[in-house]
């Protein structure tokens, strides 16, 4: 496998375009994300971290626009238009937050914004459970009351891309993005046949989520879903319970994933692209060298239900 062209920092947002801002911004408020800015035709929310948004509405035809990754450095914006085939220059971001960007076209087809220099904010009050367990109890004379009340979304976490060909998608991923395996998962009679990539970003030393970008064989190319880190289980099954008295549409969850160990919930917004809510995954570095499993001991939940044909249909584009 070639040298990396540039090593991304972390993923940045998702673009999607929507019909229809009102409810776009309904659906994504419930979800737990806050409106940053809207103008005429677009929607910028943000979450409590100091990113200035994690998700950006444009009105038009219901589609998968982007995913954006930060990248270290202007210069790592040059040369990934220097040396990336079909990638533009290196370009103002004309939006809110600004920035430079390079936009380019992954192995199926789609659009991948790499961004530097875009605004961080003030962080945002966050709302965090202390928790007696049985081995520690650091709540004395406290009572814990969960308002009802939309989920605090933090971070977005990893995107997941359906697609025909996971050996060309994640050679393109690690040429281009700089990624690296946390795990494959294969056919239960056949090691060579991928059904699934997890990917991280490559820090080094520094730990990271155990996927930052992920890939499952589908006979369609498109986008499975999009991510977002929660501030805890609390705030998760809050979430849950608020996206449900407001008629959303619940897919699955909430369960604990055995690749990655996040605690999922998953949602689809109103034209079905779906939205994820977790909490508590695995943190890898470099010390941690990739594993490859068979599907019995990977694709499934340690606990909950068990992924239903809907979400592992789905492929927006």
């Amino acid at each position: 496998m070639q040298d990396p062209i540039i090593k991304v920092r972390d993923v940045a947002w998702i673009r999607l375009g929507s019909p229809d801002l009102d409810q776009a911004e309904r659906f994504l408020t419930d979800f737990g994300l806050v409106r940053q800015v809207r103008t005429e035709d677009r929607l910028y929310m943000r979450g409590t971290g100091e990113a200035h948004h994690l998700h950006i509405t444009e009105c038009g035809p219901d589609r998968v626009l982007a995913v954006g990754f930060h990248a270290d450095s202007e210069a790592d914006l040059h040369r990934l238009a220097a040396h990336a085939a079909g990638a533009s220059g290196v370009e103002d971001l004309n939006e809110p937050g600004g920035g430079k960007r390079v936009r380019l076209k992954d192995h199926n087809g789609f659009t991948m914004e790499v961004v530097h220099g875009v605004a961080t904010v003030a962080t945002l009050p966050e709302r965090h459970s202390v928790l007696n367990t049985g081995a520690d109890r650091p709540r004395l004379g406290q009572l814990q009351r969960i308002e009802p009340r939309p989920c605090q979304v933090k971070r977005m976490g990893h995107a997941v891309f359906s697609t025909p060909d996971i050996e060309g998608s994640v050679a393109w991923a690690h040429r281009h993005l700089g990624f690296v395996v946390s795990e494959h998962v294969h056919a239960e009679d056949n090691p060579d046949f991928l059904l699934a990539s997890f990917n991280r970003a490559d820090r080094g030393e520094e730990f990271v989520d155990h996927h930052i970008m992920m890939f499952g064989r589908h006979s369609r190319a498109g986008l499975n879903h999009i991510s977002y880190e929660v501030q805890d289980m609390d705030d998760l099954h809050a979430g849950h319970d608020w996206l449900k008295s407001q008629g959303h549409y619940h897919l699955w969850g909430i369960g604990r994933h055995l690749l990655g160990s996040q605690v999922f919930d998953y949602w689809k917004d109103p034209w079905g692209r779906v939205h994820e809510h977790w909490t508590d995954t695995d943190v890898l570095n470099a010390a941690v060298a990739p594993r490859k499993l068979p599907k019995s001991q990977g694709l499934k939940s340690q606990w909950g239900p068990q992924a239903p044909q809907e979400f592992r249909e789905a492929a927006s584009v």
